[in-house]
């Protein structure tokens, strides 16, 4: 059963079975929803709404949770955007509606090129939470870490995943609209290349939308007077309105000495630029990798006062005031947020917690933590794409980074990192330059698929996840830059140029379809462990700061990319770290089916967030 909710006349809202609109099962006032949603879940409907953002909180508020949901937001953004659609958009006569154009990274993308995907498992078939009886019974188709894959991957130029992402509720929408735009997306996913990929991808997007939004109305827990410490420890006390803490002032003091500038203004980057190249040092930038290449005095004081800076704007006192509110952080999480897929938040900068303020999120009483790591999860996604046997038997059991070296391809860990960061985000100078040629010798499926995805972004064209989320095309400035490169009267610069930013876009589309796969790979795990966890029974230690449909039973709390947070009770957490690891392995069989490429966790069950870190 497909039950769409959408707003009515006189400002209430209606319910309506997808195959039977003309009858609405309910036309109530807004205050009367949770009720009725409740009512109906015990028929275990697929709920179809414009936004989960937009009607999922107040349900939550009321102690309600729902099993499915089909988010036309996301989903829209998707079909609008994938070559899998490109065909089906075509021959399809009904315009998307303007209301979509709220999602976020919408593009109308036409003529696309992909690169061929993996097979999506047939155990797809019978999962619960991924049903596809709308469709024809077709088979199915056959860091450091470093800064670059901690942040999400997107257009050059666009803003990063981590960044505050702008807010994208569709407002009020009409159950008929909502009707009329569900069996359009229903349409355009039955006639895409790969039907049951394109549905299990909109079924986990829309998973992803309920778990954005639970989230926030769970919060993560969060003690006030560990972070108080943290802040006191580094920064020094609190200080009055409008000064500085003592230590930046103490840092201050000591950077313009070293500057023989008593004046300079730290926080402005144009001022300090200048002072710095005042005093013989010629940067181009005030970055701390660029500064940290110099030898001057005032260096190390100048980097440990961006550091506390950094601390104060993002984690200081003024962001306790507005982001923790009753033991709880409850950021705005933006599913779908990036072009890859990757989540973003539009508030709260959940994405970048630094390490030094992790240790404040500390269980309840009687409650603890489970924090499950993805090991080196783009990699083994990318082993798992190529179907490249070598690269998944260097990861099998092991670190894959190690099994790298022990397969005699690098001599340490670190050059294997290198190596494996720099073929998956094109890197083609230094050490990555240099060590990734021995990849391609030794793991050549693998790297072929990348190589073959950076050369369909160089002409421009667009590439393909496993499930069917497709990068945006260029801009039309990039296609204008390549056109003057073919003028007869085109200069060295202009070719020059041309080549430059084919590069850039090839670089962008070689990570795209990795990355955008393993965030596939993290909503499929999510998903699995969301239905996990609703089926524990009851604590009879609750934690009433979570809200009423989640102070009793274990839920998800935090989600970074590959790395999750379950609050679970205390006597329960050993089933929980269990559901986690299950969830994980089951996520790679349902993308890769019997590929054996395996999924490790790094997997602690703590009282504290910091406690799990190394």
């Amino acid at each position: 059963m497909r039950i769409a909710i959408g707003t009515a006349p006189r400002g209430r809202v209606a319910l309506v079975d997808v195959d039977d609109p003309s009858h609405p099962l309910a036309v109530i006032e807004p205050d009367e929803l949770p009720a009725a949603v409740a009512e109906l879940e015990r028929q275990r409907p697929r709920w179809v709404w414009s936004d989960a953002r937009r009607w999922y909180p107040a349900l939550l508020s009321a102690g309600v949770r729902v099993e499915r949901c089909h988010d036309l937001l996301l989903g829209g953004a998707i079909v609008e955007g994938s070559a899998d659609t490109v065909a089906a958009r075509a021959a399809d006569d009904e315009p998307r509606p303007r209301w979509l154009s709220a999602a976020p990274n919408l593009a109308s993308l036409e003529g696309a090129i992909a690169v061929a995907p993996s097979a999506v498992a047939a155990a797809a078939r019978s999962t619960a939470l991924f049903d596809f009886d709308e469709f024809a019974d077709e088979p199915a188709g056959a860091d450091p870490e470093a800064a670059a894959q901690a942040a999400s991957v997107v257009p050059p130029g666009a803003s990063g995943g981590d960044a505050e992402a702008s807010d994208t509720l569709a407002g009020d929408v009409s159950v008929d609209a909502v009707v009329a735009e569900y069996r359009r997306q229903l349409r355009l996913v039955e006639a895409s290349a790969r039907p049951r990929a394109m549905q299990l991808l909109l079924a986990a997007e829309s998973a992803g939308a309920l778990i954005g939004v639970e989230l926030q109305a769970a919060g993560l827990p969060w003690d006030r007077g560990v972070h108080e410490a943290v802040l006191e420890r580094e920064l020094g006390p609190k200080p009055k309105p409008g000064w500085k803490p003592a230590r930046m002032e103490a840092l201050a003091l000591e950077v313009r000495a070293a500057l023989e500038q008593p004046t300079v203004n730290l926080d402005s980057q144009v001022d300090l630029l200048r002072a710095l190249r005042r005093a013989g040092i010629q940067v181009a930038s005030t970055g701390k990798w660029e500064l940290r290449e110099h030898d001057h005095p005032a260096i190390e004081p100048l980097l440990a006062y961006k550091r506390l800076a950094r601390l104060l704007s993002a984690n200081g006192w003024s962001w306790l005031d507005e982001w923790i509110v009753d033991g709880r952080f409850r950021p705005d999480y933006v599913p779908g947020g990036t072009a890859t897929g990757r989540w973003a938040t539009s508030g709260g900068g959940a994405l970048q917690l630094p390490k030094n303020v992790r240790a404040a999120v500390v269980a309840d009483p009687g409650w603890k933590l489970v924090v499950a790591d993805a090991a080196q999860l783009e990699p083994r996604v990318l082993a798992g794409l190529a179907r490249d046997e070598a690269l998944a038997g260097a990861a099998r059991g092991t670190d894959l980074y190690r099994g790298i070296v022990d397969a005699g391809v690098v001599e340490t860990r670190d050059q294997a990192k290198v190596a494996i960061l720099g073929a998956m985000y094109g890197a083609t100078t230094g050490d990555s330059g240099r060590l990734v040629p021995r990849l391609a010798r030794a793991f050549p499926r693998a790297m072929a698929l990348v190589d073959r995805a950076a050369a369909v972004g160089e002409r421009g064209g667009q590439v393909t996840t496993n499930l069917g989320r497709s990068s945006p095309l260029p801009p039309a400035s990039w296609r204008e830059t390549q056109a003057r490169a073919s003028d007869p009267e085109a200069t060295a610069v202009d070719e020059r140029r041309a080549r430059s930013v084919a590069r850039e876009w090839g670089r962008f589309t070689r990570n795209f379809v990795v990355q955008g796969s393993a965030a596939e790979w993290a909503l499929c795990w999510m998903a699995a462990l969301r239905t996990r966890l609703s089926a524990l029974p009851p604590s009879s230690t609750p934690a009433p700061r979570s809200g009423p449909a989640f102070a009793a039973v274990p839920h998800l709390v935090y989600y970074l990319h590959d790395e999750i947070i379950v609050h679970t009770p205390a006597d329960c957490a050993d089933e929980v770290a269990a559901a986690v690891a299950d969830c994980a392995a089951s996520s790679g069989r349902l993308l890769f089916g019997d590929f054996p490429v395996d999924f490790p966790l790094d997997l602690a069950v703590v009282d504290s967030y910091a406690l799990a870190e190394g």
